[in-house]
């Protein structure tokens, strides 16, 4: 058939299918007129690229569709819209001359096919795909599904499935040239699934989008309806207001320029922000922080410092050391003009009054104080803080104190600095070490911050238990400055000055109400309490004042007063809580009196040993430690050496054995200065010599007998005078300690420098002379003593 060619731009007209088409070109035009004039058939067939207006033979595809015009109408804008039907499909053989449009011979490609069960097992895999899809695509009516699952013939169902299905161009045209039914129906189901899965995905962005715009207008509504009740309550008006005061505080408020500059660029950009949005919160907090933080404010320090030496004594009895540190410190600010803050480290037992001083010293000052409790702290954030990308990020502890303070120059306390552990998220006493160095402090960055503070002013003053614990980067930067247990009679005054009257104060009671005697008082301290400072000293007194005042509601007597002494004593608090740890009262063999350092001050060790018949065995127990034992083992060695001089047989230590025992057993013990009070006993057991019950001792020994020094000679020669030890011997190396104990307790014990240990048997055996310890065996074994360990064992 020899039939006019009309090229289709974007667009395949399939067999079957009723298509409007509109033309405009030249040639077009002129192919409908012409098919018009020769039994209405045209050939339709798509361009390959659309944007061609004018097309050559080969820009057409070869495979098109010969259709049926059935309506022509010419309209104003000289354009033509023709209704034409696909009939079948044909492919061009040649194209024919003519100058009017494109003629060509085509041949139909239509084939005679029976459907089979593979076309019944396709269509209905196609029927319901198209039913799928168009429950997903509201654009197809449901009479267009139903009449689609009527069809019965494939190749109709197929071409009539394209036309409502949105394919590309190529794809259409793939499947008008796929001439065999069936293999058209399983690409079309192919592309079908596809087109399913793409509208699903469509749907669900749809959901999403419908689900996000609902909750965007819901609370866009809301916050327009807040808006509103909170601009006609007059208490916002567009989130202005409280930008205004940010800038009012700025301008009202001295800061560096590098502060200044940040505050201003971050309200420039709360001003573009949503007042509601997440963001605006966290630019906002921030802004408050950096305002809220004094950068210039200070307080004005006291410079007399006889006003304030008198109110450290009025609020502190005793430690003399701290004290004369801060008097020293407020004379050099009274004769310069800036000075660093020092910082202080505190190290004593509990209940001595480490942060009670601290705060009296801020008093004393006239500072702010400001405390914080480093126990337990882990991590290093909890110092320098969070970075503002984290939710809910704070300031660390440091900035946060500053601001409560209100000025840069208070009197800080890091309470338990000891205490500090470390994780995996950091160590908290690495991030100290900035914050402690007079060096470093002035500059000190935080991490929400994100800017330099000044810290140089501070007085930092850290408080601790321990050394050990601390680490040594940290104490070399801290003046650390010792507070030591007070003695029985520090707590008495203590008692009188302070304890007393806060307590009877606390329980409603007057200071005349309540008089505790002197020999009441010491008894509290030594049988009702075992501490270096006073802390369960005043858990006592508080006890007394509140059965005084129970006693005077009891008897109706409010205005009355009652005498607290030895004979009621026991009534008030009960039976004595510790042993008062006073040493044997006569002079026994192998019982020495050792002196210990623990946290909570001095204690008298009792050291004891026997000997046994055995086999050369030592017995060692008390739970010591290491060091302790290796202490004992040393001091044996030693008077195994000096064995012939002490009088003893050269042997006699293999039909012997000897247990060392330190009461107390459930207690820990551990270190070196036990080792002359070891070896001491070791000497009385093996010699029968009495040790002196009234001496006390304390010292490392080595092999060859010497002294050597030890540590908290303070507290142990405190704890020798409370338990009533009249001599207390000490290495010749300690002597430069001596001065730091106090004078009362020098006069009433005797200290004994010795160097070794010869000069301690001396001082510490009972023996009339030198020469009973220590004389010429000849003579030992003529006069004096059995000649072997079996005659020394019996007698």
């Amino acid at each position: 058939m020899i039939v006019p060619l009309l090229p289709l731009r974007d667009m395949v007209v399939l067999p079957k299918a009723v298509t409007p088409l509109f033309i405009g070109r030249e040639k077009s035009v002129a192919a409908l007129e012409m098919a018009m004039e020769n039994e209405r058939a045209i050939f339709l067939t798509t361009q390959k690229d659309a944007k061609i207006d004018d097309p050559a033979p080969g820009d057409m595809y070869q495979i098109g569709t010969l259709a049926v015009v059935f309506q022509l109408l010419r309209l104003p804008d000289g354009t033509v819209k023709a209704l034409v039907e696909g009939r079948e499909r044909a492919v061009i053989k040649n194209f024919v001359e003519d100058s009017r449009c494109f003629v060509v011979r085509v041949e139909s490609l239509e084939i005679d096919f029976a459907p089979d069960r593979e076309s019944e097992a396709l269509m209905r895999q196609v029927s319901a795909a198209f039913d799928q899809y168009s429950k997903l695509n509201k654009k197809i009516p449901r009479e267009v599904v139903n009449n689609i699952q009527k069809l019965e013939h494939p190749g109709t169902m197929a071409d009539t499935l394209t036309v409502h299905l949105p394919l590309k161009v190529e794809d259409k045209q793939q499947l008008l040239e796929t001439v065999y039914p069936n293999m058209r129906l399983e690409r079309l189901f192919e592309l079908m699934r596809s087109e399913i899965e793409i509208a699903q995905i469509e749907q669900r962005i749809r959901n999403r989008v419908k689900k996000q715009m609902e909750k965007t207008q819901r609370e866009y509504y809301l916050n327009e309806q807040m808006r509103a009740i909170q601009k006609e309550m007059g208490e916002k008006e567009d989130g202005k207001n409280e930008i205004r005061e940010l800038e009012a505080k700025l301008k009202s408020k001295r800061m560096p320029r590098e502060a200044m500059e940040k505050v201003t660029q971050e309200i420039r950009k709360l001003k573009l922000m949503s007042p509601m949005s997440a963001e605006a919160t966290v630019v906002r907090n921030y802004v408050d922080w950096i305002l809220a933080l004094p950068w210039y404010e200070r307080t004005q320090d006291k410079v007399d410092i006889v006003q304030a030496g008198e109110i450290l004594d009025n609020d502190h009895y005793g430690l003399e050391k701290p004290k004369e540190r801060i008097l020293e410190f407020l004379a050099v600010q009274t004769l310069m003009r800036k000075n660093k803050g020092p910082i202080l480290c505190f190290v004593g037992p509990p209940g001595v009054g480490k942060t009670s001083l601290a705060r009296s010293i801020a008093r004393s000052m006239n500072r702010s104080f400001i405390r914080l409790s480093l126990g337990g702290v882990r991590d290093e954030a909890e110092i320098r803080g969070h970075r503002r990308t984290y939710v809910g990020a704070l300031p660390g502890k440091i900035i946060q104190s500053m601001r409560r303070s209100k000025s840069m120059n208070p009197v800080f306390c890091l309470d338990e600095i000891d205490k500090m552990s470390t994780d995996f998220r950091g160590d908290p006493s690495a991030a100290l070490l900035e914050v402690l160095d007079p060096e470093q402090n002035y500059a000190f960055n935080d991490h929400y911050l994100d800017m330099d503070y000044n810290l140089s002013e501070v007085l930092f003053i850290t408080t601790a238990n321990n050394l050990y614990s601390i680490p040594a980067p940290l104490q070399d930067r801290m003046e650390i400055i010792k507070l030591s247990g007070y003695t029985e009679l520090e707590k008495m005054a203590i008692a009188r000055q302070f304890l007393m009257l806060k307590q009877a104060k606390a329980n409603g009671l007057k200071p005349d109400q309540v008089k505790v005697s002197d020999e009441a008082m010491l008894k509290i301290i030594q049988e009702y309490t075992r501490e270096a400072g006073v802390r369960n000293l005043e858990r006592e007194l508080g006890s007394v004042c509140r059965k005084v005042a129970k006693r005077l509601v009891e008897k109706n007597e409010r205005h009355g007063a009652l005498k607290v002494a030895i004979n009621n004593l026991e009534d008030l608090l009960g039976v004595p809580k510790y042993r008062h740890g006073l040493p044997e009262n006569q002079d026994t063999v192998g019982l020495v009196n050792g002196l210990a350092w623990t946290e909570v001050g001095g204690e008298m060790l009792t050291t004891e040993v026997v000997i046994m018949p055995g086999k050369g065995k030592l017995t060692i127990t008390g739970k010591l430690g290491e060091v302790m034992q290796e202490s004992a083992q040393a001091a044996l060695s030693y008077v195994r050496s000096r064995g012939v001089s002490l009088g003893l047989p050269a042997d006699f230590y293999q039909e012997i054995d000897i247990h060392i025992h330190v009461p107390e057993g459930a207690i820990p013990k551990d270190g070196p200065s036990a080792g002359i009070t070891l070896a001491t006993a070791l000497a009385s057991a093996l010699t029968l010599i009495p040790a002196r019950a009234d001496v006390a001792m304390t010292g490392e020994i080595t092999l060859r007998g010497r002294v050597l020094p030890i540590g908290g000679l303070r507290e142990k020669v405190l704890a020798a005078h409370r338990v009533g030890l009249k001599k207390v011997l000490i290495p010749k190396e300690n002597e430069k300690d001596i001065k730091e104990i106090p004078i009362k307790v020098q006069k009433a014990v005797e200290i004994v420098p010795v160097e070794h240990m010869d000069e301690v048997l001396t001082q510490a055996l009972k023996a009339t002379s030198p020469e009973e310890i220590f004389h010429a065996p000849l003579e030992y074994y003529r006069f004096k003593k059995p000649q072997n360990s079996s005659e020394l064992i019996a007698h």
